[in-house]
C-alpha cells in the first residue's frame, strides 16, 4: 500500500515539573529535508532526532518541533559572576561627561551575552532526556504515519481511477490502429484514380501497394501501445506494493508520457489524436499525484 508524505503526530509528557509538547508534520519533497526546532539545552539530541525522522519516514519536507515549559526551581539559568563583575567594571570605569552619573540596570546588563547560562545537563540527566525524546518521537511517528497511509489510501484510489480511464483510451486507440492504414489506402486509392481518370493514364498496383506499405510502416504504433500497457500494469502494480514506490511511480508516469507523445506523432489519425489528448490529461493528473507519494 503507498503512502502519502502528508503527515501529522504529537505528543505531550509532564514530567518533574517540566512539560513538553513534540509537534511533527510532513510534506512532499523529492529528497528527505528536516529541519529540527530544539530548545538550547536539548541540541545534544538533534543527530538522534534526524536518525529517527529518516528511518521512520523514507523522504518529505519534515519539521520537528519540541516546546519544553519548566515551572520547577530548575529552570532558572546560572549567573556567570565573572562576567557580571567584568562587565559592571567596565561600565563604572567608562567616562561620563561632567555632571552626569551612572546607573546600572541589573536587567538590562543580566540580558548581556555570556551572564546568563542555562545549567549544565549532567550525563545521567542527558540520558534521562534522551530516553523521554525517543518515547515521545516514537509516539508522534506514529501519527505521522497513521496520517500518511490514511492519505495513501485516498491517493491510490485516484491513482487507480486515472489509470483505469488511461487503459480506456488505450484499448481504444489499440483497436482503431488497423483501421488508420485501411482507411489511407481507400483514401490514396479514390486519389490516384481520380488523377488517372483525368490524366487518362494506368498505375500499376505494385507502386499503390508500395505506397501503402511505407505509410503503414511509418505508423505502426503496436511497440509503443505495448510498451504503454506494459508500464500501465507495472504501475498499477506498484500502487499495493508495501515498499516506497514514490519515485518508480513518477518514472513509470514519464515513460508513458514519453509513449503517448510517440503514438500521436505517428499515428497520423484525428480519432487517435483525441484519445491521445485524454491519455495526456490522465498522465498529468497521475504525476501530480505522484508527487506526494511516499
Amino acid at each position: 500500500m503507498i503512502l502519502s508524505m502528508t503527515g501529522f503526530g504529537g505528543a505531550e509528557r509532564s514530567e518533574d515539573g517540566v512539560s513538553y509538547c513534540l509537534e511533527i508534520r510532513s510534506l512532499n519533497n523529492r529528497y528527505f529535508k528536516v529541519s529540527t526546532k530544539l530548545p538550547e539545552n536539548l541540541q545534544f539530541l538533534e543527530g538522534e532526532v534526524e536518525r529517527m525522522l529518516r528511518t521512520g519516514l523514507g523522504r518529505g519536507s519534515c519539521t520537528y518541533t519540541l516546546r519544553v515549559r519548566n515551572d520547577s526551581a530548575t529552570a532558572g539559568y546560572d549567573i556567570n559572576q565573572a562576567a557580571l563583575r567584568k562587565y559592571v567594571e567596565s561600565i563604572c570605569a567608562a567616562p561620563l561627561p561632567e555632571g552626569v552619573q551612572a546607573t546600572i540596570d541589573l536587567a538590562a546588563v543580566a540580558a548581556l551575552p555570556g551572564i546568563c547560562q542555562p545549567p549544565e545537563t549532567d550525563e545521567q540527566a542527558r540520558e534521562r532526556l534522551l530516553a523521554l525524546v525517543r518515547e515521545m518521537t516514537g509516539q508522534a511517528l506514529d501519527g505521522v504515519l497513521a496520517m500518511r497511509r490514511a492519505e495513501g489510501e485516498a491517493l491510490r484510489g485516484d491513482l487507480l481511477a486515472c489509470c483505469g480511464a488511461l487503459g480506456e483510451q488505450l484499448q481504444a486507440i489499440a483497436e482503431q490502429a488497423p483501421k488508420v492504414v485501411l482507411e489511407y489506402q481507400r483514401r490514396l486509392q479514390v486519389r490516384v484514380q481520380n488523377l488517372l481518370a483525368t490524366a487518362k493514364l494506368e498505375l500499376e498496383q505494385d507502386a499503390l501497394m508500395r505506397e501503402v506499405a511505407i505509410f503503414a510502416d511509418r505508423c505502426d504504433i503496436r511497440e509503443e501501445v505495448t510498451r504503454m500497457h506494459s508500464h500501465l500494469a507495472q504501475f498499477t502494480e506498484l500502487c499495493d506494493s508495501t515498499e516506497p514506490t514514490g519515485r518508480k511511480l513518477d518514472f513509470l508516469a514519464q515513460e508513458m508520457l514519453r509513449e503517448a507523445n510517440t503514438i500521436g506523432s505517428k499515428s497520423n489519425d484525428a480519432t487517435i489524436a483525441r484519445h491521445i489528448v485524454e491519455i495526456k490529461a490522465s498522465i498529468d493528473r497521475l504525476k501530480e499525484q505522484v508527487q506526494n507519494v511516499a
